[in-house]
C-alpha cells in the first residue's frame, strides 16, 4: 500500500472537481465518498441533490471562520492511498476504515478528537482513494502534521499486515517518481508497455552510462531519438535539461517534456555532472584496477573481460572502503548494468534489461556518493558501449557469461551493504536484480560451459586424476562438493588449460576460491571456471580448443562445438 502526501493547495473546490470529475483521461469511474469526518456529509457522486460547492463549503467552514489574517496560505491537504497491483480489490467499507486510520495517524483527525480537521475520502478507482482535508481544526487551531508522510507510511505497513496485503518497504525519499494514473492510462491507450516517464528514465540512464562529459551525454540522448531542451542562465551557462519522446504529445499536440530531476533524483544535471568528475583531479588516490585483458584488440569480448575485472575489484571496495566510496561504486554498478543491457544479445537482453531497471532503485540512498573513485566501473560501462553489441556466441558470448557472473556477486554485495544500513527498498531492489542476473547467466553460460563440460569428459584418465589431485590440494574443504557437481568437468578442463598455459593450477585455484564468498553460488565449480579463466587470461570460448597434456604431449580433449545439455547446466549462481 502506497500513501502519498501531495503538495498543499489553496482551492478546495478545485481538488473536488478533479476527484469527482472524469479524470484527465476519463480514468475516473463512479466517484463517491467512502468516509468523512461526519457520517452525514453530502456525497455529490451518489446523491443527485448534493453539489461540489456544498461539500466544499462544509470542508472550508473552520477556515472561513477565522479572520483572513489567521488563515493558512495553503489550507488544502491531499493524501492518496494506493493498493499494490497484486492486492485484492477492497470494498468501500475497507477503504473507509483505511481512510480513518490514515487521518488519525497523520494528525488530521485523531481518534476520539471531536475538534479535528474536516476531511473526506473519495474513491474513483478500484485500487486507490484520495483524502482531502482542510488544515484548520474545529477549535480554530492548526493540526500538528510533522512528518505526516512518514507516519502515513508507517500506518500503511500496519494496514498491510492486518489486511493480508502485499508487504512493501517504507520509502526514504530517494526513489524515482512513480508514473501517475493519467500517465498509465495514456500508455494503455497508446499501446505502450510502459509510460513515457519510464521509457525516458531508462533511455537517459543508458545515455549517461560511461559518458565522459556533457557533450557526449547530450549526443547520446539525441542519438536515442529523444527531443532535448536545454535550460541556460542569463550568463549562458547550462543549468538544466528536459527530454520528451517524439510521439508523446499533450492535447495541444505539443511534446510532453520531463526534466531530468523528475525522472530520477540522480538524473538532474548537477547530479549527472558529478559522474564526470575524477578523484585524480583533486590529488586523491583511486583503488587500482587490473589492466585490460590483452585478449583481442577490443570489441565486445574485451569490454566484457574488463567489466569482470572492474566488478571483481568493486566487490572488495564495497566491503572495505567507507560508505561514501561504497555508495559511488554501487551507483556505477548501475551504469555497468545499463550498458551491458544496451549491448547484450537477444537471448540475454530481456533479463539484463530487467536487472538494470530493478537495480536503478538500489543505486541511490541517503549516503551521498563520493564520485571519482569509481572511475574503473564507469570506464567499464564506457567500454561496453563503445565495444558495440555482442553477437551472443563465440568469445563475446562466453565473456558475457563471465561478466554476468561477477556482476551477480557485485549486486549481491550491494544487497548486503544496503541491508546492513537499513536501506530496505534498496536491498530489496538489489535482490530482485540479482535474480534477473541469475536468469541471464543461465542463458549466457549454457553454451560455453557445455563446451567445457564436453572437453572435461574427454580428458584422459591420468590428466583427470591429476586435476582431481590439484582440486583436493588447493581447496580441500570444497573438493568433495565440487566433484559431485556436474560443472566439475568444466572446471577440470579449465585447470588443464591453465596448466597448458604455463600457470600453477593449484595456486590459481586456491586464490580464486579464497578471494570472495561462494555461499550464494549454486554451482561453485561454475564460478571458479570464470574466475580462473579471467585471472589467467584464458579464452572464454573453447569451442575449437585442443588441450595437450604437457607431460605426455598427447591430445587431452577436443570440443565438438556443441553444448552438452545437462541437469544444472549454467546454474553457476
Amino acid at each position: 500500500m502506497i500513501p502519498r502526501v501531495h503538495k498543499r493547495g489553496k482551492r478546495t473546490i478545485g481538488l473536488l472537481y478533479y476527484l469527482y470529475g472524469p479524470g484527465t483521461h476519463e480514468e475516473h469511474v463512479d466517484p463517491h465518498l467512502v468516509a468523512a469526518w461526519d457520517s452525514l456529509t453530502p456525497d455529490p457522486g451518489r446523491d443527485p441533490q448534493a453539489t461540489y460547492t456544498q461539500l466544499q463549503q462544509l470542508l472550508d467552514q473552520p477556515v472561513d471562520a477565522l479572520a483572513p489574517s489567521r488563515r493558512p496560505a495553503k489550507h488544502v491537504w491531499h493524501l492518496s492511498v494506493r493498493a499494490a497491483p497484486e492486492d485484492p480489490v477492497l470494498s468501500d467499507e475497507q477503504w473507509g476504515q483505511i481512510a480513518q486510520r490514515m487521518v488519525a495517524a497523520t494528525g488530521i483527525a485523531l481518534d476520539g478528537d471531536d475538534a479535528g480537521c474536516r476531511w473526506a475520502a473519495v474513491r474513483h478507482a478500484d485500487d486507490h482513494i484520495h483524502i482531502v482535508a482542510t488544515l484548520v481544526r474545529e477549535d480554530g487551531r492548526r493540526p500538528r502534521l510533522h512528518n505526516d508522510a512518514g507516519r502515513a507510511q508507517a500506518e500503511a505497513r500496519l494496514i498491510e499486515a492486518e489486511y493480508g496485503l502485499k508487504r512493501l518497504n517504507t520509502g526514504d525519499g530517494t526513489a524515482a517518481q512513480r508514473p501517475t494514473s493519467a500517465e498509465r492510462h495514456k500508455a494503455a491507450r497508446q499501446g505502450r508497455e510502459r509510460t513515457a516517464r519510464e521509457e525516458l528514465r531508462e533511455t537517459v540512464r543508458r545515455a549517461v552510462a560511461g559518458a565522459a562529459g556533457e557533450e557526449e551525454f547530450f549526443d547520446r540522448l539525441a542519438a536515442a531519438g529523444l527531443l532535448v531542451r536545454k535550460r541556460t542562465a542569463p550568463s549562458g551557462d547550462l543549468i538544466g535539461y528536459k527530454v520528451a519522446l517524439p510521439d508523446d504529445r499533450n492535447k495541444d499536440g505539443e511534446p510532453v517534456f520531463y526534466p531530468g530531476a523528475r525522472l530520477a533524483p540522480d538524473l538532474s544535471l548537477p547530479r549527472v555532472r558529478e559522474r564526470f568528475t575524477s578523484a585524480l583531479d583533486d590529488g586523491q588516490s583511486v583503488t587500482p584496477v587490473e589492466p585490460p585483458s590483452p585478449t583481442g584488440p577490443g570489441g565486445p569480448s574485451a569490454a566484457r573481460r574488463q567489466t569482470a575485472s572492474a566488478a571483481w575489484q568493486a566487490l572488495i571496495v564495497i566491503e572495505q572502503e567507507d560508505d561514501a566510496v561504497a555508495a559511488a561504486y554501487i551507483a556505477s554498478a548501475g551504469e555497468v548494468l545499463d550498458a551491458l543491457a544496451k549491448t547484450s544479445a537477444a537471448h540475454t537482453r530481456a533479463e539484463l534489461r530487467e536487472a538494470a531497471i530493478a537495480f536503478e532503485r538500489a543505486s541511490r540512498s541517503h549516503v551521498r556518493a563520493e564520485r571519482g573513485h569509481d572511475r574503473a566501473l564507469r570506464q567499464a560501462a564506457r567500454d561496453l558501449v563503445q565495444g558495440g553489441p555482442a553477437l551472443g556466441r563465440g568469445e563475446d558470448g562466453a565473456t558475457t557469461a563471465m561478466a554476468i557472473d561477477m556482476l551477480f556477486f557485485l549486486v549481491t554485495a550491494a544487497h548486503h551493504w544496503h541491508a546492513k544500513k537499513g536501506h530496505a527498498q534498496q536491498a530489496a531492489a538489489a535482490r530482485q536484480a540479482a535474480e534477473h542476473l541469475r536468469a541471464a547467466y543461465q542463458a549466457a553460460a549454457a553454451q560455453p560451459l557445455g563446451a567445457l563440460y564436453q572437453r572435461g569428459r574427454r580428458l584422459g584418465r591420468p590428466l583427470l586424476q591429476r586435476q582431481t589431485a590439484v582440486l583436493r590440494q588447493a581447496v580441500p574443504q570444497l573438493a568433495e562438493q565440487i566433484l559431485a557437481e556436474p560443472g566439475w568437468y568444466a572446471l577440470a578442463a579449465t585447470l588443464a588449460d591453465t596448466e597448458a598455459a604455463g600457470h600453477d593450477p593449484a595456486a590459481l585455484l586456491a586464490g580464486a576460491a579464497g578471494r570472495r564468498e561462494l555461499d550464494t553460488a549454486e554451482s561453485v565449480s561454475d564460478v571458479l571456471v570464470w574466475r580462473l579463466r579471467r585471472s589467467s587470461d584464458l579464452p572464454a570460448d573453447t569451442s575449437n580448443t585442443v588441450v595437450t597434456d604437457r607431460r605426455t604431449g598427447r591430445t587431452a580433449g577436443r570440443t565438438t562445438g556443441q553444448a552438452h545439455t545437462r541437469a544444472g547446466s549454467g546454474r553457476g549462481r
